[in-house]
């Protein structure tokens, strides 16, 4: 959850690590540091709070040295004091490192050192590591050809835990060494510069060829070469990428905040994760990136879905969609919970894991246990490279919306969806979907981005909505159906980016207890869909009127709501069941947006939430 950011060449390090740690700010925002290797000597400056915090005092600094390690946390060891801030250096000032991860057995491997003399400053997991490194690099004969890679790798065969880090050594003032194990790490090459960070992001600007580290992978770093070994001394063969990066989608351009600007780019986000999926007759979707036969995957029996967070609800999302056209189960897990249960699983069970970074540690975790028992394994994820990306067996589904910088994930939940949705269509063809059915569903979903536009054209009068409810404290968010999940994900957004208390219910579960909550201090968000249904969530909705509680609706257009039953209405175009989850999701992220803006809250660095979640 922490960024990290290292860079060894000929330009300013201290220029080039700042612009970093500012494009990885939404990975971690508690405190942030640099360490630049000056003349004979390595020089930090770390803050608590904000990057620019730190921007000013590097400013004063004048660091001159092309080599260099940055960093930005989000607090797990130790409070948010500038001693627990990064970069850490070893009591005996040889070492300089920055951590993302957990290391588990930090506290005995403290204990020991100190024993051995080693002092310690701060309350992090990070400072046993660096004490570990310099105890190491002390027992190694110096005359030993590579002694500062060697010393890290005898540090990291002790360690239990996760880790992405990158090292400076004092003694070696053109190197840099990086290691990962259940945190990320990618290395970016240039023209006589090298970087090493958690996130293409930081360094997007300035090198599109990557190399994706593997788990138990040490990079030894040069300005103008590298080598890459795994923690048991055997060498890697680096498969270099090329990097799809368009440096303009992690740029704010004419938007306030990040959040905003996702949330308008959904319309083209949504045709870019279509684009190419559909075979030519147009009656089903083509998913290329599946590595199972059509034989194989009708011999699918129940699918085994699990996320966190927001790609949970994508998952419940996609569970009643493939349940409804496909006729398939669908059995949806929290990915933290899955993990440490024991779930009884069909041999033609099919496992999907939805993450939008592709790093998230619970999601990663669940998938390699399920690759540990044989099952087969899938993932939606959005980034190229990313660790479960690459560890299904049975391939995946990109996602292709473009970075995501706000903390609250908008435009990545709803191609999530979409994709569910034509997973649905896919299997559904397979089975006993007809031609007819299937080519009105792909010109639903090809309608789909347009009819998002439509909706976006109603944010200044969803503005007004939002700024008269952004007083309340508490929200209730309701809908039946398929709009339960959208009802969960609708109270999330609020809760993440407003700090408003809010729950998702389905709508038919209000009367068993959710309707104790009802006041006029407490407002309700229903998610209505038409036919029978419809009459039953208006029900609700009067139910909820006659307790003096306030209603904001959503409805399909030309849907006759009774001024009785609710003081705000919010339409969405009438669409085929496999995109309203998509269409009703607008509406939501723009009211809590908007309601979030009122409150002057800070939209895209929520308080203690980041981006993606590396650490359990």
């Amino acid at each position: 959850m922490c960024g990290i950011i290292g860079y060894i060449g000929k330009q300013k390090a201290s220029k080039i690590l700042i612009n970093a740690l500012k494009n990885l700010e939404y990975r971690g925002y508690d405190s942030a540091g640099i360490a630049v290797r000056e003349a004979t000597d390595i020089k930090s400056v770390k803050k608590t709070g904000r990057v620019a915090n730190v921007e000013a005092e590097v400013h004063q600094a004048n660091l001159k040295g092309g080599v260099g390690i940055g960093h930005t946390r989000w607090a797990t060891h130790g409070g948010v004091t500038e001693a627990n801030t990064h970069p850490h250096i070893s009591s005996d000032g040889k070492f300089v490192l920055v951590h993302n991860g957990v290391i588990e057995n930090y506290q005995s491997l403290r204990k020991y050192l100190e024993e051995k003399g080693f002092d310690f400053k701060s309350e992090t997991d990070t400072e046993a590591i660096v004490n570990l490194i310099a105890y190491h690099y002390r027992k190694e004969p110096d005359n030993t050809e590579d002694r500062f890679t060697s010393a890290v790798r005898k540090a990291l065969i002790h360690l239990e835990g996760t880790y992405g880090i990158a090292v400076l050594c004092v003694d070696c003032p053109n190197e840099m060494v990086g290691a990962r194990n259940g945190s990320p790490l990618i290395l970016g090459l240039g023209k006589d510069e090298n970087f090493l960070a958690s996130d293409v992001s930081a360094f997007a600007s300035r090198s599109k060829d990557v190399v994706y580290l593997n788990e138990g992978d040490i990079v030894h770093l040069h300005s103008d070469k590298y080598d890459i070994t795994t923690i048991d001394s055997r060498n890697v063969s680096a498969i270099v990428e090329s990097l799809d990066w368009d440096i303009e989608e992690s740029e704010l351009g004419n938007y306030t905040h990040f959040m905003e600007k996702e949330i308008f780019e959904q319309p083209q986000a949504l045709e870019n994760s279509m684009r190419g999926r559909f075979s030519d007759d147009n009656s089903t979707a083509k998913l290329g990136g599946i590595d199972l036969s059509p034989r194989e995957l009708r011999s699918v029996d129940r699918f085994v879905m699990f996320g966190c967070g927001t790609t949970w609800h994508a998952c419940l999302a996609a569970e009643y969609l493939i349940e409804r056209f496909a006729r398939i189960p669908v059995e949806v897990e929290y990915a933290s919970e899955f993990r440490y249960r024991n779930a009884p699983i069909s041999d033609d069970s099919l496992i999907f894991a939805f993450s939008q970074s592709g790093e998230t540690i619970d999601t990663l975790a669940a998938m390699r246990e399920s690759n540990r028992k044989g099952f087969r394994t899938l993932a939606i994820t959005n980034v190229v490279g990313s660790s479960i990306a690459r560890q299904t067996n049975g391939g995946g589904i990109y996602q292709h919306v473009g970075p995501e910088i706000g903390v609250a994930s908008t435009k990545a939940f709803t191609s999530q969806v979409l994709l569910s949705s034509m997973i649905a269509l896919y299997m559904g063809r397979l089975r006993d979907m007809s031609l007819g059915d299937g080519t009105n569903y792909v010109d639903a979903l090809k309608s789909c981005p347009e009819m998002v536009d439509r909706i976006l054209k109603q944010a200044d009068s969803i503005r007004e909505i939002a700024v008269r409810y952004s007083k309340f404290n508490d929200f209730l968010f309701m809908g039946r159906q398929a709009m339960f999940p959208i009802a969960l994900e609708g109270a999330l957004k609020l809760k993440e980016i407003s700090y408003i208390h809010a729950e998702g219910y389905p709508a038919a579960e209000m009367k068993h207890g959710p309707i104790a909550l009802i006041s006029e201090d407490c407002p309700s968000v229903f998610l209505a869909t038409s036919g029978r249904i419809m009459k039953k969530t208006l029900a609700n909705m009067q139910e909820v009127k006659a307790r003096n509680g306030k209603v904001i609706s959503i409805v399909p257009e030309g849907t006759e709501v009774p001024k009785e039953c609710a003081d705000d209405v919010i339409f969405i175009p009438r669409c085929h069941e496999a995109i309203h989850p998509i269409l009703a999701t607008i509406p939501l992220q723009l009211l809590s947006y908007y309601i979030a803006v009122e409150r002057g809250c800070d939209v895209d660095k929520p308080r203690n939430l980041a981006k993606s979640v590396t650490v359990e």
